[in-house]
């Protein structure tokens, strides 16, 4: 499950993130913690749930923190004893300097608060005040984006979508930079598409400047898909997979537009699909895992590709 490898390392640097700030405020409304830390509502109360689940051995009740979520407000009481002083290794030292290193570089954490004043006093015991660096790692071309972002500057992207052998060129005009679990996306107006787009931006192979001012703002699909990493183009055919277990896979490699659980186990994908071909090497690697497939033009061209590629190695 690829996505959900890559995206684990980021959510977890989030949720230590949010709890830092409930264990110096004890309380806050679940909408002003999703607007700091740039998730929705839904994503941080899921986040929670992981912590509540957390604690000190024997990880009886009693010794799990206690984080309560209401429609509004999100209460934490994290126990006395995470707070007690704990001493450390020098290599232990070191590990969590570099955790809370990677912990404040989350958009949101507070860079004046408790856990940054806490890392100072650390990192002059460790004599590395100053000397700990964390590089959580950008796109290439993130900082050029986001410049021409901000001047109104129109872009000619190299980018390779997802499904595509090969990169195509693209003259944006960028209206928005996001981030959403953990990856950074341009929103803009595509004049090869003729509508708003939305693009990650570590698929983004070139950028070069036109030349031209942007001349086109946000479009409805953009704003639409504001919480979404992906946002189909008004030209995409909306795929529904029903697959089993061996095939739950494909909701996590893929940007899919909402999942549902239904019996036995089986799990309904529904896709946003611009590419047939690419659909179709999709359903090739999920083989027997899919169950149904609509509609049936996309079923048929997964069928095609099946035997192409069969009788490619029968011949």
């Amino acid at each position: 499950m690829t996505a959900v490898t890559a995206g684990a390392g980021w959510r977890l640097r989030r949720l230590l993130a949010v709890l830092g700030e409930l264990s110096r405020r004890g309380r806050a409304p679940v909408a002003e913690l999703s607007a700091r830390f740039g998730i929705t509502p839904e994503e941080l109360v899921a986040d929670l749930e992981l912590a509540a689940c957390c604690g000190l051995p024997p990880y009886t009740p009693d010794q799990l923190m206690e984080v309560i979520v209401d429609e509004d407000e999100v209460v934490a009481r994290l126990g006395p004893e995470l707070a007690r002083p704990r001493r450390f290794t020098a290599a232990e030292g070191f590990a969590l300097a570099a955790s809370a290193r990677a912990i404040l570089a989350v958009p949101g954490a507070d860079a004046d608060g408790a856990l940054a004043s806490a890392l100072a006093k650390l990192e002059t015991v460790l004599g590395g005040r100053g000397r700990i660096e964390v590089d959580l790692g950008e796109p290439r071309h993130l900082a050029g984006v986001r410049q021409a972002l901000e001047e109104g500057a129109q872009l000619e992207l190299q980018y390779l979508g997802i499904g595509r052998d090969a990169p195509t060129t693209r003259v944006v005009d960028p209206t928005a930079l996001t981030l959403l679990q953990g990856e950074w996306y341009l929103d803009g107006f595509c004049h090869l598409a003729g509508g708003s787009r939305r693009f990650r931006v570590d698929r983004i192979l070139g950028v070069r400047r036109t030349g031209q001012p942007a001349c086109h703002g946000p479009g409805d699909e953009a704003e639409r898909g504001a919480e979404a990493p992906f946002v189909p183009g008004a030209d995409a055919t909306v795929a529904e997979l029903v697959v089993d277990r061996g095939g739950a896979w494909v909701a996590e490699a893929f940007p899919v537009l909402g999942t549902e659980d239904l019996a036995d186990g089986r799990l309904l994908v529904r896709l946003a699909v611009a590419n047939p071909d690419w659909f179709a090497g999709v359903l090739l690697q999920l083989g027997p895992h899919a169950l149904e497939v609509r509609p049936p033009e996309l079923a048929e061209a997964g069928a095609e590709l099946a035997r192409v590629t069969l009788k490619r190695y029968t011949e």
